[in-house]
């Protein structure tokens, strides 16, 4: 599979984006700066020992990938969902995108339209599936390849690209959890600013949300 990452040369972009090379899976590195892109791209291939991973600008990446991950900054959501807009209609949007307020980061600014991820789907309209899914990772186990015990919670509209994403999580041994329809995004997005909160009261780098009671498999 095809992953393209857009926004990729960031630590929450690169981490995911080396996770599913690991995995190997072909990764696209989108930036809006084409050398960004290809210097992550290279540090990809370095780590993993092969070419899995290419850089190119936001809106060629989102065109090559068949499933496309967005990983940028509340600030920049909607200028590169408008970007991007034509390719990635008709495949699954995977939305990673968290409105923390810029002026105090571990406090969440609720976007007028309820979350980031109602958003980008009132934005691209139906034709393309927009999930959200991995706001509550941490990027520092997928950098050291390092297990890790997080649930990966998944919300959208279409319960088919809800169980795609659920399998993107498990290409990085992670479990993904289905948890409904895209209005509790609202919840997921908010849960990160309260791990930044565990991170920092408790001087932890990656806290994670773990769902008890549901057996494995």
């Amino acid at each position: 599979m095809r992953i393209a990452v857009v926004g990729g040369p960031g630590k929450e972009g690169q981490g995911l984006a080396l996770g599913w090379a690991r995995a190997g899976q072909e990764v696209i590195i989108g930036s809006r700066v084409l050398e960004r892109a290809q210097r992550a791209a290279e540090g990809i291939n370095a780590t993993v020992g092969r070419r899995a991973a290419t850089g190119m600008l936001n809106r060629d990446a989102a065109a090559a990938g068949e499933v496309v991950v967005l990983t940028v900054p509340y600030d920049a959501h909607a200028e590169t969902l408008q970007d991007i807009r034509e390719a990635v209609r008709g495949k699954i949007l995977v939305d990673v995108t968290v409105p923390v307020d810029p002026e105090k980061p571990r406090r969440v600014r609720i976007p007028p339209g309820g979350s980031a991820t109602e958003e980008a789907q009132a934005l691209l309209g139906s034709e393309t599936r927009v999930v959200a899914a991995f706001q509550n990772l941490s990027h520092t186990y997928l950098a050291h390849e390092e297990t890790n015990a997080c649930d990966i919670l998944v919300c959208g509209d279409d319960a088919d690209a809800r169980q795609e994403v659920v399998r993107l999580a498990g290409l990085l041994g992670l479990r993904g959890l289905d948890v409904g329809p895209a209005r509790n995004a609202r919840v997921v997005e908010g849960l990160t600013v309260l791990l930044m909160e565990i991170n920092r009261r408790y001087k932890v780098r990656g806290a994670g949300i773990r769902i008890t009671g549901i057996p494995p498999g």
